[in-house]
């Protein structure tokens, strides 16, 4: 019999496996539950995914449960939230919480409190990005001016004329995706 070659031929059943999703409740801070929220929402990936890549690397866990401090992260007001995670994301949570006698809650919340440095930092592009808005907005009007007189001048059906009235058209659909953008964004600025 032929041996098949396809991707699937070199996974085993515990890679397999570690792709499964399973559901988790973690009892976290209303900022991390907002956190986690917004940077997958706003990159416009998945909870699970984001989940996956903050929590999933062993090493960095390590490290950060090395300074977590239980006695503050009991103080913290907490409620109730489920899930989606990998089985790999679970498996390295437990590992390491019975490594340093921790609850996986604790490594959950200052894993997410890591995502407030990019919420920062996107804050401020946020705010570039509404200034380089105002900006497309001029040069918007100003080829607006430049089409009017060209009809003015050559008459609409002039070749120069339908070009620039393309060139307008699109950079109308274009505006309204960079404004559809910049709305969704807003959520950063109350973060």
């Amino acid at each position: 019999m032929a041996k098949y070659n396809t991707p699937f031929a070199e996974l085993s059943m515990f890679d397999l496996r570690g792709k499964q999703s399973v559901r988790a409740t973690f009892k976290l801070s209303q900022k991390a539950i907002d956190a986690i929220g917004l940077v997958a929402g706003h990159m416009g990936i998945k909870q699970k995914s984001l989940f996956d890549h903050i929590i999933e690397d062993h090493a960095a866990l390590d490290q950060l449960a090395q300074t977590i401090r239980i006695r503050k992260f009991k103080q913290l007001d907490r409620k109730q939230k489920t899930f989606v995670l990998s089985r790999k994301t679970i498996e390295a949570l437990t590992a390491i919480s019975e490594t340093y006698s921790m609850p996986r809650d604790a490594l959950v919340e200052y894993s997410i409190k890591k995502l407030e440095s990019v919420i920062q930092s996107e804050k401020i592009r946020h705010e570039e990005r509404k200034k380089l808005a105002g900006n497309l907005e001029s040069r918007f009007n100003e080829l607006l001016s430049l089409y009017q007189k060209s009809t003015l001048t050559l008459g609409e059906d002039d070749p120069f004329c339908r070009h620039l009235e393309k060139l307008i058209d699109h950079m109308k659909r274009t505006a309204e995706d960079v404004d559809a953008f910049l709305e969704k964004s807003k959520i950063l600025e109350d973060f």
